[in-house]
């Protein structure tokens, strides 16, 4: 893939932006300690786990948290509380899967290949945001180099592959159900996200470039 430039527009203040500063700041505090809290329980099951792959639950949701930690701040995120429901549900599902047992033996290697593969995209995703990684729909500027010149949201694939996988490595009805609730807030979340970034031209011309959302060819 050639290289692409990158683009970082400075946020847009619209109708959906918190109006008070101080606001937007208790938001964000209390976005990462819920984020953080979570994190710390996953890490106890993780450890109680008999699973030799529970350790891989970790290496996504890691992630998450040092970048929700390091994030840059933005008067431009929504003030929507349906919208931060949605990012909540979304983000904090995964933290919540209990490391069981593997569906199939024989399918586990596909579930290992899957988590490394959705790692390596959504880590891929993160280093290009860099800073400007957030739960909450916001424009914190717009990319579009690397994973961003081939989906919107590669971050988002990146997860659904890790995801599909776990769910073959760490197999039960309650993870089932865990993944299903988030990955129906994670569209609906995609979805307020481009809702917002679609008031800011410089996304208009990026969403005509880039047609697919998180799946090349089909979303």
């Amino acid at each position: 893939m050639a290289a692409h430039a990158r683009a970082e527009q400075p946020p847009i203040k619209n109708v959906h932006a918190l109006q008070s500063p101080r606001l937007g700041k208790l938001l964000d505090r209390l976005e990462q300690v819920v984020i953080l809290v979570l994190w710390v329980a996953l890490l106890e099951r993780v450890i109680r786990s008999t699973n030799p792959y529970a350790p891989l639950l970790l290496v996504s949701e890691t992630a998450v948290l040092l970048f929700v930690l390091i994030r840059r701040p933005t008067e431009a995120i929504t003030r929507k509380p349906g919208d931060w429901l949605l990012a909540i549900t979304a983000t904090a599902a995964p933290l919540l899967v209990v490391p069981g047992q593997a569906l199939l033996p024989q399918i586990v290697s596909l579930g290992i290949l899957l988590v490394i593969l959705g790692n390596a995209g959504q880590a891929a995703a993160k280093l290009a945001l860099r800073r400007s990684f957030g739960i909450a729909p916001a424009n914190r500027g717009v990319k579009v180099s690397g994973p961003y010149a081939l989906v919107r949201h590669p971050m988002y694939a990146g997860y659904l592959l890790v995801h599909i996988g776990n769910l073959l490595l760490f197999f039960s009805p309650l993870n089932l159900a865990i993944y299903a609730i988030g990955w129906t807030a994670q569209i609906l979340r995609l979805q307020a996200e481009e809702k917002l970034l679609s008031q800011d031209e410089a996304y208009r011309a990026y969403r005509e470039k880039v047609r697919f959302r998180l799946i090349p060819g089909v979303f």
